[in-house]
């Protein structure tokens, strides 16, 4: 599906694609973000410069006017989509590098970020300004977080080995730890209803919990034989997609928790139809796109 996309100075660490799939948002330890036309293949405009340290994560706003960047200089940063430039001041209030990005729901309240410091911020998009105090409870670095759909609760994998829930109002863990993992869990997801939580490890599992009961359903979904790197669950739920490091994607069937499809490359080809679907591969880079069409760097994504 065509050549990389060159430009940054610095590996790639994260990518977002517009909601309407045309262009993509990337982020680099070369400090910068950069757009790129999906159809063309080439850059848009100049770089977005203004982290002083790696840029770990980006994320578009669901309407897609707005991004936002977190980076291992300990700030939080949200830009104008349309504008290329900054909107307010950076969000301080991390102390140490911000891993994991997310805008939530719908992309006009908050934003939340997980950090090397342990610990999960809430952000105001309007105000620019923290909600309440940070969500502690982790004894390690945060590597993922995401809303849930309705964006009533908040999902976090750590290096502690796991996976926790919070309140979104009220700013507190609900129940335990969901604990299993014995590696640290490098990224988790909600399902499409918001009942379910799927987390991928460093133990080379990816594992289904039940968000009411917060317990595991059914056994560890095994076969990658290297850490996972991301994990996603199709629009429809029947279908759990993980990456690795091993270079394979791997497709499961959410409710049998069996392989459906698994596919192992190390430049950009298309991965066999799923249910309709189509997956393309670049490295350990993968998503989903019912019309076969390159759509993730990084990162996993049903569309």
């Amino acid at each position: 599906m065509g050549s990389p996309l060159v430009g940054h100075t610095s590996g790639v660490n994260s990518v977002a694609f517009f909601p309407d799939g045309k262009a993509i948002v990337s982020g680099s330890w070369d400090k910068t973000m950069r757009f790129w036309d999906a159809e063309g293949g080439v850059q848009i405009g100049s770089p977005l410069g203004g982290h002083t340290d790696g840029v770990l994560s980006v994320a578009f706003s669901p309407d897609g006017k707005r991004i936002v960047s977190g980076s291992r200089d300990k700030t939080v940063r949200i830009w104008d989509a349309e504008g290329g430039v900054q909107i307010h001041s950076s969000l301080r209030g991390h102390t140490d590098a911000v891993n994991s990005v997310a805008f939530s729901p719908d992309g006009k309240r908050s934003i939340v970020s997980g950090s090397w410091d342990n610990t999960v911020r809430v952000w105001d998009v309007e105000g620019g300004v923290q909600i309440g105090s940070p969500l502690e409870g982790h004894t390690d670095e945060v590597n993922s977080v995401a809303f849930s759909p309705a964006g009533k609760r908040i999902v976090s994998g750590s290096w502690d080995k796991t996976v926790r829930v919070w309140d979104f109002e009220g700013g507190v863990q609900i129940g335990s730890p969901l604990e299993g993992h014995r590696d640290p869990v490098n990224s988790v997801a909600f399902s499409p209803d918001g009942k379910r939580i799927v987390s991928g490890s460093g133990d080379n599992t990816v594992r289904v919990w039940d968000v009411e009961g917060g317990v595991q359903i059914g056994s560890p979904l095994e076969g990658h034989i290297d850490a996972f790197r991301s994990v996603a669950c199709s629009p429809d739920q029947k279908r759990i997609a993980s990456v690795s490091g091993d270079t394979t994607v791997r497709v499961w069937e959410n409710e049998m928790f069996t392989m459906v499809a698994s596919h192992q490359s190390s430049i950009l080809q298309p991965f066999p139809p799923v249910d309709g679907m189509c997956l393309h591969l670049l490295s350990i880079v993968i998503s989903f796109n019912k019309k076969c069409r390159f759509q993730g760097i990084s990162h996993l994504l049903f569309i």
